[in-house]
Order: C-alpha cells, then structure tokens, then sequence
C-alpha cells in the first residue's frame, strides 16, 4: 500500500462509527497506545516514520508504511502528530455471562467517549475482562475512546447487545444483577454475593432505563458525604463505576 491521498482518506474515514464498520478496521495512534495495544491485536497496517521503527523494531504488522514525518500531519486529526499510527482488525466479542465469583460491567446508553474509556481502563485495573453494552452505548473502538483507555482494550473485551435481553438470560442462569441508583441501599452495608455478578451502570444524564430497571435484583446507591449535606446533583458514571468496582473488590480482599 502507497501513502496516497486514497490512503489518507481511509485513514481519515476511521474517525466515523459507519466506515470503521464497513472497512473493518479501527486505529490508534502515538506510541504508549500502539506499544499497548499490541499486547492483544495485532496491527494490520503500521504507518511510522523511520525514526520510529528504528526504535521499535520488534513491533510486527501484516503491512508497514513507512512515513516521513511531515506526512505524519496528514494522516492524524491530533493536534501534534505522532510518530506512529496503527490499524487494527475491528473484532466482534460475544457478550460474556459470568461464571461463579466472575464480575461483569454492562453499560445503558453511555454516551461520552471519555467516560467509556476511563470505565474500560478501570475495569482493567480492577480485574473486569468483560464488558457488555447496550447497542446505543458509544462505540468503543472511536478514536477518542480508544486514546482515554490508556491501552486497556488489549485486556477488556467490550461487546454489544440488546442489554435487557441478555440480563434477563444472565438472571436465569443464577447471576446477580446489581444497578447503581440514586435511592438504592448503601454501598457500604449491603452484602456481595460471590456467585457471578453484573453491575449495571446507566446513562449520563437519565441513569439505567425503565426496561433494564426491572431486571436489576438489588440496587445500590453511593452516599455523599456527610449523609443529608446538599451537593452535586449525582456522580459522573465514570466515578460511580470506580467506586463501586473498588468496593466490591474490597469486599472480596478482606473475605480471603
């Protein structure tokens, strides 16, 4: 493949949800987040200056185009460009159902790049493999969300799906469905159980829908503090999700 202007489009095109579909591809770009990905996809195409490969020669792809850096500028929508973009494989993950004292992350409708992409590289820390999101959930695999995660799509596997159905299917196979809620009993009281879990974290603005509310079996709720104080009107679901994957882990530490 030649750096032409057929070439800059395509690469240009990723940017859309529609053309990563239909090409089957999604890219990365800079060096943290190519190094990292790498860990778990293999890059179809490497665009990189010669500077670049000549520092990471051990880096591998079915194709290498080698840029010179100016070029570098035409490809990328960052505001400095980097030394190196990758397209990857677009992969389609099945959504998981957990197994016994497995945790999984669904999401409803969350719509903001940077917070699918901080709740992805905080289930990474956290020890959560898999998350399942609804259809109308923000695509992981846009060039925003890939940059905020940090390198943590190499160990998450995100999938999509009607959500409610395959809770339903989930709680017939004995699975916790946990969903954080304004009025839900207090994180900090409420009991775990150890066989496989959901946590289900809604929508920015309008929280877990009506459809996917009646399929939760406990809610929860994380207190402000002090307990009555007036303050923000509820978390960043981003927050929210890293709280409450900290204190089911917690939990799950101190029962050892």
């Amino acid at each position: 493949m030649q750096l032409t202007n057929a070439t800059r489009k395509m690469v240009a095109d990723l940017d859309s949800a529609r053309h990563r579909r239909d090409l089957g591809l999604w890219k990365a770009e800079g060096t943290k987040c190519v190094l990292d990905l790498t860990a778990g996809f293999r890059p179809e195409i490497l665009f990189a200056t010669a500077a670049w490969l000549e520092l990471h020669p051990h880096i591998k792809a079915r194709e290498i185009i080698t840029v010179a850096a100016r070029d570098m500028g035409r490809l990328s929508r960052l505001s400095s460009p980097p030394e190196v973009i990758a397209l990857f494989s677009l992969p389609c993950f099945e959504p998981h159902i957990p197994s016994d004292n497995e945790l999984v992350v669904a999401l409803d409708t969350v719509q903001d790049p940077g917070n699918l992409g901080t709740i992805i590289r905080t289930c990474d820390w956290f020890g959560v493999r898999h998350i399942v999101c609804s259809p109308d959930t923000v695509d992981a695999f846009s060039p925003k969300v890939v940059m905020a995660t940090m390198g943590a799509l190499a160990r998450v596997e995100v999938s999509y799906t009607p959500l409610a159905e395959w809770l339903e299917a989930a709680s017939a196979r004995g699975v916790n469905i946990y969903g954080t809620f304004l009025n839900g009993d207090n994180i900090y009281d409420i009991r775990f159980l150890e066989s496989g879990s959901v946590v289900v974290m809604g929508n920015e603005g309008k929280g877990i829908s009506s459809q996917v509310e009646q399929i939760i079996t406990r809610r929860i709720h994380i207190p402000s503090y002090p307990i009555g104080q007036t303050t923000s009107e509820s978390l960043n679901v981003a927050t929210a999700t890293a709280i409450t994957l900290s204190e089911m882990r917690r939990r799950a530490l101190t029962s050892e």
